[in-house]
């Protein structure tokens, strides 16, 4: 039998659960489910960074800006760290309920894997955490920063590595709550603890007068509340999941796969924080007020941005689970409705965000210099975006497929691309060079997605088949002991 012509093996029972949205609801209601809470959530995120930059604003110091924007970078490292456990823990959780309508026998490796994921990024974490705090100052000095910003970035860098192993559970937690197709679940629980952010900056930031130190705090204590809610959800939901200690294993079963797609979320992160750090290395010759132009406009575009990624980020269970049931016409339907929904949201996004983007910066800096500059940064933020979003939804359709080569080739392009083109761009047009390097970087990058998608179509397709060994779930071994 074709995998095209597989029958759904939900009942009318099931219609409206997290199962039914992923195994056989249109792929456009599907869509909305998994996508439009994800979004949602992001959205409410960027704008709490941008509130939070208001917060650390209101106390008219630039070196406490800069002291965020310094420690952007740490914290991407930070949520790649989760996000190898919990992308790639998650993939693999959605291709093997995907083939448990097939196969039922597959249920029991799942709680192997959601333990895994949950407790290797709590290790992974404490381990980061604790490295980052014994070598501080060196860190604080790689990061970026000058004499003026150093005690804020200390301040700010120190209270957030001591939070790594809570931030690290709550992203791979969240990536394991979608792979269950529970979208509203994940926005709730993002939701709720930006609100809990907001509360706690306004008493630390505000109130107690704890500065920098007090967001990160802040951002400490309301991860830890999302661990508690994802957990307890996951505990009285899940019928496959477990997040018991017992069930954690190191069979290679679980550590191949898993890894193989998260690698690349931590090669991303890793040529980040590198590439970050040049920019923030070339930026800060141009002033505090160049960088901290640079963090409120990157806060600004976070909102059109995370909008987006709600749709690549979102798709991705819906994708591993068809691939997993070996269904190819909804996983290329799937395909190409998330393609038009970026290409429409990037744009329409995009030209509302640079319509206002005078208006839209001058609330947070009434700085000459700072809002020109700023301008000039959106712009080119914004048009990168677009590119950015169709990068993404290639990477997540190789992330649910388990085709790791390609993930971390895409992840490889970004990191070695961006290097060269922006200390080239600094060298030949000075701030100018800078601000559009990653304009320039996304567009090559996006390239490169594109030429790995079309080598990749055919081991895609053979991974589709019914019965082939190169599908996900059939090549797990028994289940680990």
């Amino acid at each position: 039998m074709s995998s095209s012509t597989l029958e759904p093996t939900v009942t009318t029972d099931d219609v409206g659960t997290n199962h039914w949205y992923l195994a056989s609801a249109p792929v456009v209601r599907a869509l909305v489910h998994l996508c439009v809470p994800m979004a949602a959530a992001m959205i409410v995120g960027a704008v709490y960074n941008v509130i939070n930059a208001g917060f650390v604003g209101s106390l008219h110091d630039s070196a406490l800006l800069a002291a965020i924007t310094l420690g952007t970078p740490l914290l991407g490292l930070v949520m790649a760290i989760g996000g190898v456990f919990g992308v790639g823990g998650g993939a693999l959780v959605s291709r093997m309920l995907g083939a448990v309508d097939r196969d039922p026998a597959q249920a029991g490796r799942i709680k192997h894997v959601s333990s895994f994921a949950l407790w290797g990024s709590v290790i992974a974490g404490a381990v980061f955490g604790g490295l980052g705090l014994l070598l501080l100052h060196p860190l604080v000095s790689l990061l970026g920063a000058d004499a003026a910003a150093a005690p804020a970035t200390n301040a700010y860098v120190s209270v957030m590595l001591a939070f790594v192993p809570v931030l690290t559970a709550a992203f791979c937690l969240e990536q394991l709550v979608r792979a269950e197709g529970a979208a509203r679940q994940v926005m709730i629980g993002l939701i709720g603890s930006t609100i809990a952010n907001v509360v706690l900056d306004v008493l630390l930031i505000l109130v107690l007068h704890q500065g920098v130190a007090g967001a990160a705090l802040a951002m400490g204590l309301s991860n830890l509340g999302l661990v508690a809610y994802f957990a307890l959800w996951l505990h009285r939901n899940s019928e496959h999941a477990s997040l018991a200690p017992r069930w954690f294993t190191l069979s290679p079963s679980v550590l191949k796969p898993v890894f193989g797609v998260g690698v690349s979320e931590l090669l991303q992160a890793s040529f980040l924080i590198v590439t970050s750090l040049v920019l923030n290395n070339l930026a800060v010759a141009y002033g505090d007020s160049a960088l901290g132009a640079m963090g409120v406009a990157v806060r600004i575009a976070q909102v059109p941005e995370f909008l987006v990624m709600g749709v690549t980020l979102g798709v991705l269970p819906l994708l591993a689970y068809a691939y997993g049931k070996g269904d190819r016409n909804r996983l290329r339907s799937a395909v190409r409705v998330s393609a038009l929904a970026v290409g429409g949201i990037s744009l329409v996004s995009a030209a509302t965000v640079l319509a206002f983007r005078e208006p839209l910066f001058s609330a947070f800096s009434t700085d000459p210099s700072m809002l020109t500059v700023g301008v000039t940064i959106l712009t080119a933020q914004l048009v990168a975006m677009v590119m950015n979003g169709f990068t993404g939804l290639l990477t997540s359709l190789f992330q649910a497929t388990g085709r790791a080569t390609p993930a971390i080739v895409i992840s490889l392009a970004q990191g070695v691309l961006f290097i060269p083109i922006v200390i080239l761009g600094n060298l030949w047009f000075g701030l100018s060079g800078i601000v559009w390097s990653l304009t320039v970087s996304e567009s090559a990058v996006l390239l490169v997605a594109v030429v790995m998608w079309l080598v990749s179509r055919r081991a895609i397709d053979r991974g589709l088949a019914t019965g082939s060994a190169e599908r996900a779930e059939q090549s797990l071994a028994p289940a680990a002991t």
